[in-house]
């Protein structure tokens, strides 16, 4: 199965969007084995349009991340960009392809297992951020909640550990989100580890020129966030601990005390 989340991320230059999933897949026998849930969008140029995630069915996700292709390069214009009203419009023809096609499963007796999340950021650093559903369905979440988290881990920790730490602007989005898909990966045995299977598309400059930048998480990130990760998770332990032993109220008091010396 799958865990999946997409944040927007505001950032100096505007907003960005983080993408990031596990990578266990898991037969219908139950064998398991490792697959790319992410996958970039990008003009026939080379430049990068968007970014989409899949939960459910492994056949439909990828046909899916086929339908995202053409659709969004379809509605980027000559220059191979694409802008946040356009990227509306390609939602709302996606929307009519999925809807079609599932229509035609359940005709057949089939009951299509799908979910997709679809983020892009355009050259005026806008962001846009869509979940759709099983029924093909998009919804519109870069303005609330500001995220999609979609796949099994939603139901067995992701929600509720992303609205128990809390999703804000002033935070390492990345680290929340790779804490997250480790920690659901401990009770959840089809969703894997994080491994850095993890995007960002963003505003970059080169040259005094404005680009969309996407890319992978690096190898040596990865390192830095699964030993933070680990110092994290003791930390809330002993957090926790510390509460029982001295009380919320002090906890509490030492903790404003030592922020305010910062």
């Amino acid at each position: 199965m799958t865990l999946v989340i997409a944040l927007k991320w505001p950032i100096s230059d505007g907003d960005a969007v983080l993408m990031v999933s596990d990578t266990r897949a898991t037969t219908s026998v139950g064998v398991m084995y490792e697959a790319k849930k992410i996958h970039a969008v990008t003009s026939a140029d080379g430049k990068n349009l968007g970014i989409v995630g899949g939960a459910g069915d492994p056949a439909l996700v990828k046909w899916s991340f086929q339908v995202a292709d053409e659709v969004m390069r379809e509605y980027a214009g000559e220059d191979g960009l694409i802008f946040f009203d356009e990227v509306r419009q390609a939602v709302r023809r996606m929307e009519d392809i999925f809807m079609h096609r599932f229509y035609e499963l359940r005709s057949r007796g089939v009951d299509p297992g799908f979910q997709l999340v679809l983020g892009s950021v355009d050259l005026d650093g806008k962001a846009s951020l869509y979940q759709f559903d099983s029924r093909g369905l998009a919804e519109p979440v870069h303005d609330d909640p500001g995220y999609a988290i979609i796949g099994s881990g939603m139901i067995t920790g992701g929600i509720l550990l992303l609205r128990l730490l809390g999703y804000r602007s002033d935070i390492d989005l990345g680290m929340l989100t790779a804490f997250i898909l480790d920690m659901v990966s401990e009770v959840d045995p089809s969703v894997g580890p994080f491994v850095g299977e993890s995007y960002l598309m963003r505003v970059g400059e080169r040259n005094d020129e404005k680009y969309i930048a996407l890319g992978p998480l690096k190898p040596e990130a990865l390192r830095e966030y699964k030993e933070k990760i680990a110092k994290r998770r003791e930390l809330i332990r002993e957090l926790w601990r510390l509460c029982d032993e001295v009380g919320e109220e002090e906890v509490w008091k030492k903790l404003m005390t030592n922020l305010e010396k910062t």
